[in-house]
């Protein structure tokens, strides 16, 4: 497991529940693995490893590390890339592929989505607020991944048409996420009269865009994402971007509204919402922020 974040902490969980042995590569160690959960806190035993030089062979490598952290990884995942071992990367955007193909890895590739609402407080401390689902690419490959962590309290789903199941991930991020962190305020934001239409501008314009990249959506996806906003995501609940921006980390906008942006230039549609709440989180200068 590379990445010792919310989601690296939810993955390692569930791998640990269907009888696998587990190893965290991490920067900064930590002694033991707790994930707080609604149902309570459990102790995950995992390896902890600092070192890429003293891994053995592994069957699966995990990166959770946003797209921006990749190229960090680079010592870990040259170290464990034999050309066989699969890859599964979890991250939000639509790039899983391309996030990693400049470090020129051997390693076949899975793409995998994850819906879930995590968070680091501390290392080797993570609290899951809601139920996790992963989203893989039907093949073989995808259904390797899903019958590895059977078992587990992981909701995992194949798709036929990963791309569109990419772009519809990007809905649910693409409005709460910058929002949240230029507010510095969780999800209670979005109950907000005027934030509603503000986001609902937002998933407009990105429908269009992901229409133009070939994503099979329509503006009913668009509804369902803003009504899921606040019936179903708790208002307790913050965004990745939020708990980045607190902590002083970077953020991944370029990565999830940058990507939105871009694309919408290669088709010529207009995106001005978007746009200016790209330029708002390009201003953001990281430093560590009061606990939000």
């Amino acid at each position: 497991m590379i990445g010792s974040g919310g989601i690296g902490g939810v993955i390692a969980e569930a791998a640990h529940a269907a009888g696998h042995e587990v190893t965290m590569c991490v920067r900064t160690p930590f002694e033991r693995l707790v994930v707080d959960a609604p149902e309570g806190p459990a102790e995950v035993p995992v390896s902890v490893a600092t070192d890429p030089g003293a891994l053995g062979g592994v069957d699966w490598i995990v990166l959770t590390t946003k797209v921006h952290d990749v190229p960090s990884t680079a010592p870990w995942l040259r170290e464990l890339d034999d050309g066989r071992t699969p890859l599964v990367v979890v991250q939000n955007g639509v790039a899983h592929r391309e996030s990693v193909a400049e470090l020129r890895l051997q390693a076949p590739v899975l793409p995998a989505l994850i819906y879930v609402g995590a968070e680091r407080t501390s290392p080797g401390r993570v609290v899951r607020r809601s139920p996790a689902t992963v989203q893989v690419p039907a093949g073989d490959l995808g259904s390797r991944f899903v019958s590895m962590l059977a078992g587990s309290a992981l909701k995992l789903r194949e798709t036929h048409d990963f791309h569109t199941a990419a772009w519809r991930k990007m809905l649910t991020n693409v409005a709460p996420n910058p929002i949240t962190a230029l507010t510095l305020r969780r999800l209670d934001v979005l109950a907000d009269a005027e934030v509603q239409e503000l986001c609902a501008g937002i998933l407009t314009e990105a429908i269009a865009v992901a229409r133009a990249e070939g994503a099979s959506l329509a503006q009913q996806d668009a509804d369902q994402v803003l009504a899921d906003y606040t019936a179903r995501m708790p208002p307790t609940n913050g965004t990745s971007m939020l708990y980045d921006r607190i902590a002083g980390l970077p953020l991944e906008h370029e990565n999830i509204t940058g990507a939105l942006v871009r694309a919408a230039d290669r088709h010529g549609i207009p995106v001005p919402l978007n746009r200016t709440l790209l330029t708002l989180l390009r201003a953001i200068k990281p430093h560590p922020l009061p606990h939000a």
